[in-house]
């Protein structure tokens, strides 16, 4: 359900428009959908409200594209008028499965190349919207969002880029250190998380789990997750544990100091079921190196929940844990491509995050307040009311 009491108060901004980039285009049509039921049920409940031009249609999608020429150069195009709007433009920088050709060779598209074509939707709107919006659920390069030695920052140089290219507001989710927001202070940020989501998504596929501080706790597999596992284990009521990396800093592998030994910090896990959070799975490698430590401290279930799903090194790893019995479910979102073979898995879940951006949409183009989107804990409250009773 939309926010109705809220339209009620509220004008829209500008007319909206929505830019989905081809790296998104299946989530980018079921938000379409949602948006059109949302204001449809509005404009059905205050009648007045249908008086805005372009308030109620039947698709706010704008047609775009990037094409390429033989040598690999490209081309931001908008195949309609987007004057005066308000301008949501939608991205995956992670979506590896789109190619193009130079020079008759076959390229998969990179973080960099997504990013480009960002900035080429971007420069064909630039002056011609009321507003630009980036929503770009995977931040592009957050993972080099501090520097230590001399190395670029290439988190807060693309978030300064953006906002000098005219971008007024950039939503994210779960980025890896929201503190790279610090770097365009005078512009809008939000980042979310889709706890609520993956709860739904849980207790769905597992509908006898029982969520209560006997038989549950939570599991920060590092210490830069235990903001992510604090919340979600005072929400549920549950204990939390946590994993220490013991890295070896001599050296660097894949561009990343290996991993030495996992140490784990909490209450007995015999038992109990364990819900492990974090913002991706990259490799997995230490994912299910926690998920195995867990089992063999006598864990009874163990549950994975990850905002992005990469699988950077494929799913054959996963499935031996799968089989040895190291791990019982995969949670992710849909906000990064995940790859067919995935959604075969029988211990995999998705947690459908399409309605949740639809919400988001809705609610900045009405300039109205999203402090319940950003604090789902009451919904969480709700859905746990609503399984106990089951």
């Amino acid at each position: 359900m939309s926010n109705i009491s809220q339209l009620e108060k509220t004008l829209p901004t500008a007319p909206l428009k929505i830019a989905v980039l081809d790296s998104c285009k299946e989530v980018g049509q079921k938000i379409n959908d949602y948006i059109v039921s949302f204001r449809q049920s509005a404009t059905e409940e205050f009648p007045n409200l249908a008086s805005i031009a372009n308030y109620n249609c039947s698709n706010y999608l704008v047609e775009n594209a990037c094409p390429r020429f033989g040598s690999g150069e490209a081309k931001g195009i908008l195949k309609e008028s987007i004057r005066g709007t308000d301008l949501f433009i939608m991205v995956d920088v992670c979506n590896y499965s789109l190619t193009y050709t130079v020079n008759g060779h076959e390229n998969h598209m990179s973080p960099d190349d997504h990013y480009q074509d960002l900035k080429r939707i971007i420069s064909a709107a630039t002056g011609k919207a009321r507003r630009i919006n980036v929503i770009m659920p995977f931040l592009y390069e957050s993972r080099q969002h501090k520097r230590t030695k001399r190395e670029s920052l290439d988190c807060a140089l693309a978030l300064e880029e953006l906002v000098s290219m005219g971008v007024s507001n950039i939503i994210t989710f779960d980025a890896h250190d929201p503190r790279v927001q610090n770097s365009i202070p005078l512009k809008g940020f939000d980042n979310f998380s889709p706890n609520y989501q993956f709860m739904k998504a849980l207790l769905k596929a597992e509908p006898d789990l029982n969520v209560d501080k006997d038989h549950l706790m939570i599991i920060s597999p590092d210490e830069g997750a235990m903001h992510r596992a604090v919340y979600l284990s005072n929400v549920l009521g549950v204990d939390m544990g946590m994993f220490y990396k013991r890295r070896d800093y001599s050296t660097i592998v894949n561009g990343k100091n290996p991993i030495v030994a996992h140490e784990f910090l909490g209450v007995d896990l015999k038992g109990k079921n364990a819900i492990i959070i974090d913002d991706m799975i990259s490799s997995g490698e230490s994912m299910l190196d926690v998920a195995k430590q867990i089992k063999e401290r006598g864990a009874n279930r163990v549950f994975v929940f990850t905002t992005f799903g990469l699988f950077t090194e494929g799913l054959s790893k996963f499935d031996e844990y799968y089989e040895n019995g190291f791990i019982d479910r995969i949670i992710t979102t849909n906000l990064t491509y995940l790859p067919p073979a995935l959604l075969e898995k029988p211990y995999f879940s998705c947690a459908d995050m399409s309605k949740f951006i639809a919400l988001i949409i809705d609610s900045l183009n009405h300039d109205t307040s999203i402090g319940t989107v950003l604090d789902p804990s009451d919904k969480i409250h709700k859905l746990l009311e609503k399984h106990n009773k089951k």
